[in-house]
């Protein structure tokens, strides 16, 4: 088994401002934590860093603090942080961004964002200025914003796009699981008509707060494989995030692991192509080989 984590995080509080740390996850997490959540069984390993939501003016420090421990932390790509929405800025940041070869892809993060502002005029102007120079865009949302990159997709097909985390569905705890709500079910099949979108199997674990089953989430590894087919999807372990149990505000060692082995078991068993899920697919998307 070969893995390409098609989402990582990396950080250092003390190098970098993020607003959001707090709890088990206020501390570095960078190539030595890593380092000790490589899976023993993997014959390769390698990973892409996507932005860890620093403070915007630092979006470029961050890329280079990534570069200066990439290869020790096993980086082989970034998905650098941008903010689409703002003209000319966004357009040299992006030209400043393209002179750092392991920039393979931006994320501005729409979670936190109004719902509409992924189809504003500024926004798909940026969008376009992505797609021009042949970068991807991460469409990190919460599950009602999943229609907005619908229709992101519509205004600019030529843009790479994939969903983070399955569009971050309700999936309720381990103790109180919850069905895939037929509104996300809907709404990912509809964006999975746009053949340029993809899908990351990823951060579920943080959805369900930490703890979850294998029965748990397999409904929606199913529904997210119905949608987009085996060759759109790609696994990545949302380290540190989705290592975290939040009601206890604990770090779980072993859950990166468990998460990979969970997807590829489960990938297996359909009979779909596991390389492709765990590597091949993310590989193409990002277009590294």
């Amino acid at each position: 088994m070969r893995l390409l984590d098609s989402h990582l995080h990396l950080w250092d509080p003390e190098l970098l401002d993020y607003s959001w740390l707090g709890g088990a996850l206020d501390a570095r997490f960078a190539e030595e934590e890593i380092d000790l959540q490589s899976l023993a069984d993997a014959e390769e390993e390698v990973s892409i860093f996507v932005q860890a939501d620093c403070a915007v003016e630092q979006y470029l420090d961050e890329v280079r603090w990534v570069e200066s421990i990439a290869d020790a932390a096993g980086v082989v790509a970034i998905v650098a942080g941008a903010r689409l929405d703002r003209g000319d800025e966004t357009a040299a940041h992006l030209d400043a961004l393209s002179t750092h070869a392991r920039v393979i892809g931006v994320r501005h993060l729409l979670q936190g964002e109004r719902d509409d502002l992924a189809v504003s005029a500024p926004f798909l102007a940026g969008a376009r200025e992505v797609a021009a120079r042949g970068l991807t865009f991460d469409a990190c949302v919460a599950a009602g914003q999943i229609p907005a990159v619908t229709r992101l997709g519509d205004a600019v097909p030529e843009l790479p796009i994939v969903l983070d985390h399955l569009g971050k569905p309700a999936i309720g705890t381990a103790e109180a699981p919850l069905a895939p709500a037929e509104d996300w079910v809907h709404d990912i099949g509809m964006l999975a008509r746009h053949p340029q979108v993809f899908c990351k199997l990823s951060g579920l674990p943080a959805e369900a707060g930490g703890r979850w089953t294998e029965e748990q989430v397999i409904p929606f590894l199913d529904a997210a494989a119905s949608a987009f087919g085996p060759d759109r999807l790609m696994w990545g372990s949302d380290w540190p995030v989705s290592a975290t149990d939040f009601s206890a505000d604990a770090y779980l060692p072993g859950a990166r692991a468990d998460w990979a082995h969970t997807v590829a078991t489960w990938a297996a068993a359909r009979g779909y192509d596991v390389d492709g899920i765990l590597w091949e697919n993310a590989a193409r998307f990002y277009r590294i080989r």
